[in-house]
């Protein structure tokens, strides 16, 4: 963990190298109010610290509107106008009292679209968790078939299931099944291939040995960077 100097206060940031990345460095400030700075291979420290430095009001007033945000965030009332995340984008909720419908939720002109009858809190509440399971199981079968024909040591799609965890995006078992959070379909989709791959790559290596980082690296050269920026939306994607 790098920091700088301003003012009274200090940033704290995270570098990752990225391999395709070819010049400039990348300033990410995540809904955490953590810093994340990509930059290319070859880039010191010092030029980094540089960049991040010419860029520090930008950076600061970004981690303030972060943390006021956290702090200001209401518990879930399940009502029109409240945002909720899909694949790494933020959509409106938009909840319509129809008469005789049973209940519905589909993406519609960037709101999340909820009709029913019963349009209480616990009954939106239940159909916007129901939507979000299928589309997970929908999505994540559809990737992991196509992610399994570019893994070299994959012969099929390797059996899986969707499980809510608290603290885990997904886990692989001793016998080689994948459990994958059905949170994890809100987060951006360069996150959700990283944890994919990530536990496929426990199919080798039941563990997080170099050669496990290896394999890792192989298939995808960017995780680190991805993963920081999934270690930055978390907490507000598990808890939502």
């Amino acid at each position: 963990m790098q920091s700088i100097s301003y003012g009274d206060d200090r940033i704290r940031y995270q570098v990752c190298h990225v391999p395709d990345r070819e010049t400039k460095v990348a300033i990410h400030v995540h809904p955490d109010g953590s810093v994340q700075v990509d930059a290319p291979m070859g880039a010191e420290l010092v030029e980094i610290k540089k960049a991040v430095q010419k860029r520090a009001r930008w950076v600061m007033g970004h981690i303030k509107q972060a943390h006021d945000l956290r702090e200001h965030v209401l518990p879930r009332e399940y009502v029109s106008g409240e945002s909720y995340y899909y694949q790494g984008r933020r959509y409106q909720l938009k909840v319509l009292s129809t008469e005789g419908v049973k209940g519905s939720v589909k993406l519609h002109r960037g709101k999340i679209m909820v009709e029913a009858e019963d349009v209480s809190p616990a009954h939106v509440r239940k159909l916007l968790w129901d939507w979000y399971r299928t589309r997970a199981k929908d999505y994540f079968a559809r990737r992991l078939i196509d992610i399994t024909s570019r893994v070299f040591w994959l012969a099929e799609t390797p059996e899986w299931r969707l499980l809510t965890m608290k603290k885990q995006w997904g886990s692989c078992s001793p016998k080689g099944v994948l459990s994958i959070n059905p949170h994890l379909v809100k987060a951006p989709r360069e996150c959700i291939e990283y944890v994919l791959l990530h536990e496929l790559c426990h199919l080798q290596e039941h563990n997080h040995s170099p050669r496990f980082y290896r394999l890792l690296a192989e298939l995808i050269p960017e995780w680190k960077s991805v993963k920081a920026k999934l270690d930055g939306m978390s907490e507000l994607l598990l808890n939502e």
